[in-house]
Parts: structure tokens; sequence; C-alpha cells
């Protein structure tokens, strides 16, 4: 049985369940905005930690929606059926809401200490569900740190700072989120 770890938000009051088994993540996420919503994650990934499959739902005051955002091999993204060109020949999806999915492109990229990639993912904002590319860079400034960046026109939008555990689940998320079950 996967064992439940949990994220807190920083940003807004808001709590996440997740769990891996083995290249499937699952989370329950919580967020008590001025307009409520919880959301529920199945993400699958290949034996590269290539994103194949995001099921994604959403619950707020305006009801429920689904998301099915599938990866072929040819490097086409698909969301409930149709096709996402602006993604095309990207390897991630970047769900806004939670940090598991920073966990799975840290895990694929593999970066050695002062190594840098950038890439783009096809970003999931919450709790519309909509889907877009997001130009991003990680660089690992420490054995257990990573300085994401949002680009946009060649610059930086948003910086943040990602701390991991000794296999790469985030433990905090500079602003965002903070893990609050006691890490092994």
């Amino acid at each position: 049985m996967a064992e439940v770890r949990r994220w807190r938000r920083l940003d807004v009051p808001g709590t996440e369940e997740f769990t891996e088994d083995g290249r499937v993540f699952e989370g329950r996420v919580q967020v008590q905005e001025t307009a409520p919503w919880k959301a529920e994650y199945r993400v699958t990934f290949d034996q590269n930690w290539i994103t194949r499959i995001a099921q994604v739902s959403v619950e707020d005051g305006e009801g429920a929606r689904r998301l099915e955002l599938r990866r072929d091999e040819s490097g086409f993204w698909f969301a409930n059926g149709r096709e996402v060109e602006a993604c095309r020949n990207a390897l991630d999806v970047d769900l806004g809401m939670t940090p598991s999915t920073n966990t799975s492109v840290i895990r694929r990229l593999g970066l050695a200490v002062d190594g840098s990639a950038e890439l783009t993912a096809a970003w999931v904002r919450f709790p519309g569900l909509t889907v877009e590319p997001l130009r991003q860079r990680y660089t690992r400034v420490a054995v257990h740190g990573y300085l994401y960046e949002s680009l946009r026109e060649g610059g930086v939008v948003f910086q943040a700072r990602i701390d991991v555990d000794p296999h790469g689940l985030v433990e905090r998320y500079a602003r965002l989120f903070e893990r609050v079950d006691a890490p092994r």
C-alpha cells in the first residue's frame, strides 16, 4: 500500500494528500479561497518520467469539470480528445495546484548540481482546467535544492526555490507548498 504524503498551501488555505505507486501519482486537493474548490488527479508516466496521461476533476461553486490530458508517442497532446497544438512535443504536465509534477520533472531531468535545463510543459491552470504551454527552467543549486523559473518572451516571470527529499519528492516550494508529513 502506498504511503500518503501531505502538503499544505502557503499562499492560500489549502491541503493535499498525495500517493505514489511506481510511475503513477494521485492526489486530492482542497483549497479554501473566496470561492472554495477541490480537485483530484491521477498522472501516469512512462519509464523515463515522461507524462502519458493526466486525469483531473474539479468541483467548485460552478459545478464539476473533468479533464483528460494525453500525450501520444509522437509528442501530440490531447485535452478531452482535442489536440492542444501549442503543447506539441512537451514531455511534462504541470498541474498548477500541486508540487508533485515538479517532482516528476526533477526525476526526469536528473541534473547534476549547477546543471540547468529549459523545457516547455503542458500547464493545467486551476480551478478552470485550461491547458497552455509554459516555458520553464530548472537549475540544481544544491544536492536537494532547485531554482524553478517560469519564462515568457525570454524573461523570468516567476521563480522559487524548491527543496526535495533524497527521492526528489518536493518538501518545500517557496511561498507555495510545504510538506507536513514526516519525511523518511
